[in-house]
């Protein structure tokens, strides 16, 4: 059973900085993509970026610019760099991991991300 845990989240002022990092294990399947959605309270979750298994980098438009993906194959390891922090960034952030061999999706459960004006 792939398990993904993820760390980094925290509370910043606008303009700062915070690096998620998330790390899959329970699984020698490597990743077809990798990469964080979020979740703002009473809003549906949205994708935030993403990392495909020949390192081509996804982004949504609201993040682009600001936010950076990188991670190692090899580990089924993503980090997410956020600079340029905005109160809008605020939200549950979660991984997702898909398998290169099965297809499946897999979640971690989430850390907060808070940016105060």
């Amino acid at each position: 059973q792939v398990q993904l845990v993820e760390s980094g989240g925290g509370s910043v002022q606008a303009g700062g900085s915070l690096r998620l990092v998330c790390a899959a294990s329970g699984t020698t399947h490597r990743f077809n993509t990798m990469g964080w959605y979020r979740q703002a309270p009473g809003k549906q979750r949205e994708f935030v970026a993403a990392l495909a298994s020949d390192f081509t980098t996804t982004y949504a438009d609201s993040v682009k610019g600001r936010f950076t993906i990188s991670g190692q194959n090899d580990k089924n390891t993503v980090y997410l760099q956020m600079n340029s922090l905005k109160p809008e960034d605020t939200a549950v952030y979660h991984c997702n991991f898909n398998s290169r061999v099965t297809g499946n999706d897999y979640w971690g459960q989430g850390t907060q991300v808070t940016v105060s004006s």
